[in-house]
């Protein structure tokens, strides 16, 4: 009768009167450092979808110096006034943050870490085996001369993915040339720049695989600076699935990783922590979420007379 009530008259809760008597501030912290557009717009979304209608609300961090300097970020968070906070890459990989936080008591939930996995909340994919699973399409067409543009070194996740590529090419028994391994950092500009200095080589890759979807569209773009047909002259796959591998053309074979998804679960299993009664249930601490390899129309095999 008291919900029916509220209903009719369209009450809602003042959250600021609850924080005080609860000594609370229902503030969610979500922190990362230059990811692409489109990770942030999903990793926002699927945290922002979990706190709807909810007393709990976000509060967005970005930290261009995470890896650089955890402690100064760890100071941030504690005087944001947080219950809890959401780290993305490489935040989450941060030891020296994760110390800070734990001595201060500030709950945390880790978004695809790949460092010691047993602390907090956990949310992963596995890094190693979606690189493999691209690489590995690649090369069942025939590619054999491959370029990789890296992410961010900062990120774990971008050394887990080579580590995938170079599984691939050992199940495959073919030798990944390491000069055509190039660093970006997961933006288009930067991924455009690698992709030209791949193709200007001499003989050039028949094959690029961008550590994110940004960057494949960069290498896309390069690909028709310098007069190449994709995939007719070049593969290009990317990872992420974000929404400028559907809008692309040709469109972008890819790796789905699902982070709208993920970031869910993360402010989910964070909130239930933060709401746990001794004697309520309890959700597992760790949760990992499945990768899929999409084929699209970026890749095929390589020229007859570059195989």
């Amino acid at each position: 009768m008291v919900k029916d009530a509220a209903a009719k008259l369209d009450y809602h809760p003042n959250l600021t009167a609850q924080s005080l008597i609860a000594r609370r501030s229902f503030l969610i912290g979500l922190t990362y450092e230059r990811p692409s557009p489109s990770y942030v717009v999903d990793l926002q979304n699927g945290a922002l979808d979990r706190m709807h209608n909810g007393r709990y609300r976000l509060v967005v961090l970005p930290f261009n110096h995470a890896s650089e300097r955890p402690e100064e970020l760890g100071k941030l968070l504690l005087r944001t006034g947080l219950d809890g906070v959401l780290l993305a890459p490489p935040a989450c990989d941060q030891i020296e943050l994760l110390d800070l936080l734990d001595r201060q008591g500030l709950p945390y939930a880790r978004i695809t870490p790949q460092k010691d996995l047993a602390r907090g909340i956990v949310i992963t994919m596995d890094e190693v085996a979606a690189g493999q699973a691209v690489a590995s399409h690649v090369l069942d067409m025939g590619h054999s001369r491959v370029g990789i543009i890296l992410g961010d070194p900062a990120h774990a996740a971008s050394l887990a993915r080579l580590e995938g590529y170079r599984r691939a090419f050992a199940e495959h028994r073919k030798i990944l040339d390491e000069t055509l391994i190039v660093t970006g950092d997961f933006t288009y500009a930067v991924g455009y720049d690698a992709a030209l200095d791949l193709l200007r080589r001499d003989p050039a890759p028949t094959a690029i695989l961008a550590q994110n979807d940004d960057m494949a569209a960069a290498a896309l773009a390069a690909a028709r600076a310098l007069g190449l047909a994709v995939p007719d002259d070049l593969s290009i796959a990317g990872f992420d699935d974000s929404e400028v591998s559907r809008t692309a053309w040709p469109q972008l074979t890819t790796v789905h990783q699902p982070v709208s998804a993920m970031a869910w679960d993360a402010a989910d299993r964070l909130i239930a922590r933060l709401d746990a009664t001794p004697d309520g249930p309890t959700l597992d601490q760790r949760h990992e979420h499945a990768h899929a390899l999409l084929v699209r129309g970026s890749t095929a095999p390589p020229p007859a007379h570059q195989e």
